[in-house]
């Protein structure tokens, strides 16, 4: 039994049995989630189904969860660099889209807290490589800004500004309660969670 996911449930009020969460791979692997099975290999979740909660866990990567309140379903995606600049987001609501017919300009996002381009230091080459890849508005001498690059991409994909929210919260300087694996790389993950009751 984890004890954390069980506080989590009684804190939130869901069952802890129907939670589903990820071997998260550092990919773009998006996944729907089936009946009766809880734990999957990938990087983003998507579902319709009622009171069966999706997790993402981090500490210092970027915890997004979707939303369409017109279609009633959800997603989560765990984007770390690597996710980022495949493109977890796109993917994630790609899936949204192909499998419950979801439109783009009723889904709205949410990056919760994780490490910002005030502490997210990157090699010179993986500087490099941002600054030519998305832009150079994103690099700033070697800190990069993973949140932009995420709100760029979801606005390419048609999502509108007004439906984007991005905590201002760094996991690695803002002493605020959460776990950075920069500071500490021995440290536990914190979790977002989303679900719809029914």
């Amino acid at each position: 039994m984890n004890t954390a996911r069980e506080n989590l449930a009684k804190k939130y009020n869901y069952n802890n049995t129907n939670l589903c969460y990820m071997e998260q791979i550092h990919s773009n692997i998006v996944q729907v989630v089936q009946e009766n099975k809880t734990l999957y290999k990938c990087d983003g979740l998507v579902t319709n189904q009622k009171n069966r909660p999706l997790m993402v866990m981090v500490a210092d990567c970027i915890p997004i969860l979707f939303y369409d309140k017109i279609k009633d379903v959800i997603a989560v995606a765990h984007a770390g660099r690597v996710g980022t600049f495949e493109n977890i987001s796109k993917n994630t609501i790609e899936c949204m889209c192909k499998t419950f017919d979801c439109e783009v300009k009723d889904i709205a996002v949410t990056l919760g807290p994780s490490i910002q381009k005030c502490c997210y230091e990157v090699s010179q080459k993986m500087a490099k490589y941002t600054e030519n890849t998305f832009g150079k508005e994103f690099v700033k001498n070697r800190n990069i800004d993973l949140q932009g690059i995420n709100k760029k991409q979801l606005e390419k994909m048609g999502i509108s500004e007004t439906n984007i929210t991005i905590s201002s919260i760094c996991t690695q300087c803002s002493n605020k309660p959460y776990f950075s694996y920069r500071k500490d790389n021995s440290c536990g993950r914190f979790a977002g969670i989303i679900m719809l009751r029914g």
